[in-house]
């Protein structure tokens, strides 16, 4: 290359410094406390899905800025605002709500089928469309519907049981980690999708398959996915989804399902439901009707949203029961005595069980699945006493991780204390300071399906075996990607109980 071709580049390379810059000093000229920027990307690099310690990145700015409440980020040019006062919250995502109801908008390719579905998950839905869907769907998850599903998650369990026991007969320590994602995988492929894989039985099995190839995040994923946040036309143009091809697997095998039980068969499950809405919704032309593809969307989101989650809430629920085994013998106490009351794990026992509860909440708050909360602003709003204002399209997002373990609103934070979240103690929690399903509105639709899915496999569980934790496993090492989780597993002893004759 000649002189003027080098100096042409140069000279580019410096106006492109300048600019990225520049546009770094946005919070600054709001007053708004920023940690050091890196030229070109900002603070990308260390607040999206490439760091597995997102957590740590944002506690270093919740404890540098706490007084603040706030401090702004920035991916790549873009301004996200963090804030963590709990009056801010209150005010963004509860008094305020219609100006942050909007998460943000991924720009999908609406002409590829998997995009298409994609966008039709409730959780991907913005402004009127999604309060629309979300109320056409909310019926589902009401406590009558889950009560409806109880049976088929308790068949679930008590196969998780005898898998578990057949387990610790061969080898007392057990990899939980693996055997709840099975369970979990087993559940939500009975609930959401009406078919039985089996996966605790047959783990090659084709649906444990796909859900693995869905989640697996190659490097060439990643890079398609880092691509489309620059490009998304590209994308758009040459008809590419960055869904995993995985997706079309289940979206065939909502299809067939759907296909069958307009022929007759019926399971009482989330499909079931969803069909019943879809009938219900009226008149056939409205742009807000659920149809067969939004049926599809909502049962895959039901596994997206769904399967990570709660595997890892049982097993980090099953370490802490193991390392805590006072606190263990106490729940296994309060499950004997409601079987005793009802002669069996019931719904309504479950329901009544005020430490199972509490137990699960705790781990929730030490282990929150998700890290942060992100939500777009979706039409201009002022924070009161900071003369900020924010504008449609700007991010907020809400570092959970920092608020669940911050001292000043959890005494001993590190410690499992289930006894906070017991109806006599609730008083005591700070509100928007524990929020593992999201805040407001828009909390997350399936927490209580989820939460009975988690409490009937750990009630069962402790009538069965004591939990103890595996020599060299007495801590666990967390990572985050999509959903906070175990890096190596969770091993744990499991003892039979002995049972009384």
């Amino acid at each position: 290359m000649g002189l003027e071709t080098w100096v042409l580049l140069a000279t580019v390379a410096v106006l492109a410094w300048l600019y990225t810059k520049w546009r770094h000093t946005y919070w600054a000229s709001k007053g708004v406390p920023s940690p050091h920027a890196t030229p070109f990307l900002g603070h990308f690099h260390k607040s999206f899905f490439v760091n597995k310690r997102l957590w740590e990145f944002h506690q270093a700015n919740y404890t540098k800025f706490y007084k603040s409440s706030m401090c702004g980020l920035y991916e790549f040019s873009r301004p996200i605002l963090v804030i963590w006062g709990t009056e801010m919250l209150k005010h963004f995502f509860v008094k305020d709500f219609d100006h942050f109801s909007d998460r943000r908008d991924f720009k999908l390719n609406s002409g590829h089928r998997r995009e298409k579905m994609a966008m039709e998950m409730v959780a991907r839905k913005n402004g009127e469309e999604w309060k629309k869907m979300r109320a056409i769907i909310s019926p589902t998850f009401s406590s009558g519907k889950i009560k409806s599903m109880f049976p088929l998650v308790c068949d679930k369990a008590d196969a998780l049981v005898q898998f578990l026991m057949r387990q610790a007969a061969q080898n007392q320590q057990v990899e939980m980690k693996k055997t709840f994602g099975r369970y979990t995988l087993d559940t939500i492929a009975s609930c959401a999708f009406g078919i039985e894989c089996n996966s605790l039985v047959d783990e090659n099995a084709e649906f444990p398959r796909m859900v693995e190839a869905y989640f697996a995040k190659s490097p060439g994923r990643v890079f398609k996915i880092l691509l489309h946040k620059f490009i998304p036309g590209f994308f758009k143009l040459l008809n590419i989804s960055i869904q995993s091809p995985a997706a079309d697997f289940f979206i065939d095998v909502v299809k067939q399902a759907i296909a069958a039980r307009e022929a007759g068969m019926k399971r009482g499950d989330f499909l079931d439901l969803l069909l019943e809405a879809r009938d219900s919704t009226g008149d056939p032309n409205s742009k807000y009707v659920l149809n067969d593809l939004g049926i599809v969307a909502q049962c895959v989101m039901f596994l997206v949203a769904g399967y990570d989650t709660t595997t890892s809430l049982l097993s980090f629920s099953s370490f802490l029961l193991a390392k805590h085994e006072n606190q263990q013998q106490r729940l296994r106490d309060e499950v004997q005595q409601l079987v005793k009351e009802h002669g069996c794990i019931t719904y309504q026992g479950i329901m009544e069980a005020k430490l199972l509860e509490a137990c699960l909440q705790e781990t929730l708050r030490l282990y929150p699945p998700g890290i942060q909360l992100e939500r777009a602003c979706t039409k201009a709003c002022s924070l009161p006493g900071t003369g900020l204002t924010l504008k449609p399209g700007d991010l907020v997002q809400v570092p959970i991780w920092c608020l669940h373990h911050d001292p000043n609103y959890w005494p001993d934070p590190e410690t499992f204390i289930p006894d906070r979240f017991l109806p006599e103690n609730k008083g005591n929690i700070h509100p928007f300071t524990h929020i593992p399903f999201g805040i407001g509105p828009r909390n997350c639709i399936a927490m209580r399906f989820a939460l009975m899915e988690a409490k009937v496999a750990l009630a069962k569980l402790l009538l069965e075996a004591e939990l103890k934790l595996a020599p060299g496993h007495e801590e666990v090492t967390i990572i985050s990607s999509i959903a906070l989780r175990p890096k190596d597993g969770v091993m744990v002893v499991l003892k039979p109980l002995k049972k009384l004759i």
